[in-house]
């Protein structure tokens, strides 16, 4: 009787080389998109860095990678984002030379080939096989700030506390490049996006639904800082409200032909009055204070606080802003002129400090413009509940705390600064 187990025997010999051949080429296929995939993440990150790179003021230079700082040290063999045990064929364009991207000047293409052998593939091939991976970044738009905290260091650049209700219509944005960069805090409720960060934005239920969270962002810039303050003119040393006075009025021309006058200080209490409209307010070293019960007045018109020191300048060198609760505000910007925008221009010389700039105002004060105190805090705390229209901030750091009241309402939509970010694009 012939024994049906010899057929079996035959046909599993007959077959081996299949179920090898399967298994060495599922093998292979496993072992290729690994080495593609690392080598599509080498490509990728390169172009970012080279992107970085770029945003830095470094040279990246169209050829090998290796001439481009950033890109070569990125591409570092196992010690930062080279996995592959290898240095790869590596070419950079910067601007990309085709595509969409070829007239985007902060835009890097990175293109990646290196040949691998194949454990099982290679027994039968004369030459490895060759990976090509290719990736464009490019810096691009994300959103419209209008508010921007300046300070680059790990400490909080945008903090909210207390019951602080702050509606912005636009995004805000922060150089600061700790854990807790923005802290969305308190009760405070927050409508403002994109919320951007050089560095980490704290974990938060205070943010209102669909903000766009924007963490290690590319830093902001300083809209203003080619902008910079009048020269003080002789013989400012009078306070704008001496004595017994109870009012100061200016008015000049137009907003395009200004009136230039200049203080020691804009001091206000109980019962004062200073109006100024279409003119340019000099504070030489004192403060903008309009206390409870006073009236500042603001049409056309900036407030620039500098000094005429010539030494060092300490941190009594540039007077504060301080508007306290109970004080009527009605602020309106010019809208052309150098200072066209600005309601407010602190000397970016003035030392940092904290809780040194102290915005509020009674429930119908008016508040249009830009208040650019780039070198110290601005705090907006207390019972401001003023209405604001087309506000933009920019400061070393921006603070919301206590029974704060922003809502930013602007016909046209939200004006400020377009915001951009650094993402693969290609």
């Amino acid at each position: 009787m012939k024994d049906p187990r010899g057929n079996a025997l035959v046909i599993a010999g007959a077959a081996l080389p299949l179920v090898v051949g399967s298994a060495g080429l599922a093998s292979d296929t496993i072992q290729w998109t690994l080495w593609k995939r690392q080598l599509q993440r080498a490509a990728d990150s390169a172009a970012l860095a080279g992107v970085y790179g770029k945003l830095a003021s470094q040279t990246i230079t169209n050829g090998a990678c290796s001439l481009s700082t950033p890109i070569s040290r990125d591409l570092t063999v196992g010690d930062v984002n080279n996995r592959l045990g290898m240095t790869p064929t590596c070419a950079v364009e910067s601007p990309p030379t085709s595509g969409i991207w070829a007239t985007t000047p902060n835009a890097v293409r990175v293109t990646m080939t290196a040949q691998r052998a194949l454990s099982f593939s290679g027994l039968f091939m004369t030459t490895a096989p060759t990976i090509t991976a290719s990736a464009t970044a490019a810096q691009v738009q994300a959103g419209r700030y209008c508010a921007k905290a300046l300070d680059p260091n790990t400490e909080t650049g945008i903090s909210f506390s207390g019951s602080a209700v702050v509606n912005l219509g636009c995004g805000m944005i922060t150089n600061a490049k700790g854990a807790n960069a923005v802290d969305g805090g308190g009760a405070s409720t927050i409508t403002a996006s994109p919320m951007a960060a050089v560095g980490q934005i704290a974990n938060s239920g205070n943010f209102t639904s669909g903000t766009i969270m924007q963490p290690y962002s590319s830093p902001t810039t300083d809209p203003y800082a080619s902008l910079n303050p009048p020269t003080v003119p002789n013989g400012c040393n009078q306070s704008a409200l001496q004595g017994n006075a109870t009012s100061v009025t200016v008015t000049g021309s137009s907003s395009s032909s200004p009136a230039v006058v200049c203080y020691k200080d804009v001091t206000l209490n109980g019962g004062q009055t200073a109006s100024f409209t279409d003119a340019i307010v000099i504070i030489n070293g004192g403060d903008l204070t309009a206390n409870a019960g006073t009236t500042l007045n603001c049409t056309r018109c900036t407030f620039i606080l500098t000094t005429n020191t010539s030494g060092t300048i300490t941190s009594n060198s540039i007077g504060k802003v301080t508007f306290n609760g109970g004080a009527h505000i009605n602020l309106i910007a010019p809208t052309d002129g150098t200072y066209a925008g600005l309601v407010i221009y602190k000397d970016r010389r003035a030392p940092e400090c904290n809780n040194c700039n102290k915005i509020n105002g009674d429930s119908t004060s008016y508040l249009e413009g830009g208040i650019y105190i780039p070198s110290q805090e601005v705090q907006l705390s207390g019972d401001s509940g003023m209405n604001t229209n087309c506000v933009q901030m920019v400061a070393w750091q921006l603070t919301f705390t206590g029974n704060t009241t922003i809502t930013n309402s602007c016909p046209g939509g939200p004006r400020g600064w377009d915001g951009s970010m650094v993402r693969l694009v290609a």
